[in-house]
């Protein structure tokens, strides 16, 4: 009898613990189980020198190995985890994928740099490079899909075909400052969370709060990036008509970060692409429609010929 109670009370003292560090840390939980999951489905996570920095990275590929090379890039504030859905469901598709974490984000070094469009298309262009992957498919989401297209300008001999999601990198008249990237209380974040999802769940005080110290971490990084892309000096507009590669532009019908009328603007300047509208959904969409944006992103990647031209509607349900 004496034992059992030992073990009840022993058992509810890690109840009580985990409990604890879950309203202490719930970002960190979430963390561990996200990486978990990555781990679990065979996703590689490991580290690299680029460019003298020390570089995170994911890397998952079919189970027979080989597959054909695609980088994602995440945007601004993200790490690699923000691919969680796309990377394991993308490696069973016959992909090899590589998701770097951009310099000053995620688990990479965060060095005094001006985290400027073209440092991230610099960084992304030595990754490459030093894991032997001189030429891929590329993609990225929101201020990755500014660098990757980018990217695909400066250094077309490295991107085959090109992929963005919900991406910055052409001139809209926001509704929002800077600020709303590194909130400084719970209404910030609510408001944030607001701008990305147009369902945006309940957050808790103390998840708020967290979610306000982790974004306020890194503030200084993000900061730099936005006072980056105001300037201006990095748009695209006058640039995109001579992205050559065949392009996917994938775009939630209901983003209020950066609104579906950038997305018809890219799609005007090139005249190959083609235009996927996920029906209800937000600047998240890779992650919260993770089901339609997988399946028209290996439908364009697997196309023979490439897919050139078009615009669809595709329900989130799909």
């Amino acid at each position: 009898m004496k034992v059992a109670l030992r073990v009840l009370a022993f058992l509810l003292l890690v109840i009580v613990a985990a409990g604890l560090i879950f309203y202490r840390y719930p970002l960190w939980v979430a963390d561990q189980h996200t990486r978990f999951q990555l781990w679990r489905a065979g996703v590689k996570s490991d580290y690299v020198e680029v460019g003298g920095y020390r570089l995170h990275y994911f890397e998952a590929g079919p189970s027979g190995g080989g597959g054909t090379p695609l980088v994602l890039v995440h945007g601004l504030g993200a790490r690699g985890e923000d691919w969680g859905h796309m990377i394991p469901a993308l490696a069973a598709k016959g992909f090899h994928v590589y998701v770097p974490d951009l310099l000053g984000y995620g688990r990479s070094q965060k060095p005094d740099v001006s985290y400027s469009i073209s440092l991230q298309e610099q960084t992304v262009a030595q990754f490459m490079q030093v894991v032997h992957v001189p030429r891929a498919d590329v993609g990225g989401w929101s201020m990755g899909g500014w660098v990757v297209m980018k990217l695909a300008l400066d250094h077309p001999e490295m991107v085959d075909r090109l992929i963005v999601y919900d991406s910055a990198g052409v001139y809209f008249p926001a509704t929002f400052g800077p600020e709303l990237f590194t909130p400084s209380d719970p209404a910030g974040v609510r408001k944030l969370i607001a701008m990305l999802t147009p369902i945006p769940r309940k957050v808790p005080d103390f998840a708020a709060e967290a979610m306000v110290r982790k974004l306020q971490a890194n503030a200084w990084v993000v900061n730099r990036s936005t006072a980056s892309m105001i300037n201006g000096r990095d748009l695209l507009d006058f640039r995109l008509h001579n992205i050559s590669q065949p392009m996917l532009i994938v775009w939630g019908s209901k983003d209020e970060l950066i609104p579906l009328a950038s997305g018809e603007t890219i799609h005007r300047s090139v005249p190959q692409s083609v235009l996927n509208i996920i029906e209800g959904c937000g600047h998240l969409a890779p992650s919260e429609c993770s089901v339609p944006v997988i399946e028209s992103t290996v439908e364009f990647l697997r196309a023979v010929p490439p897919m050139r031209g078009g615009e669809r509607m595709i329900p989130a349900g799909l």
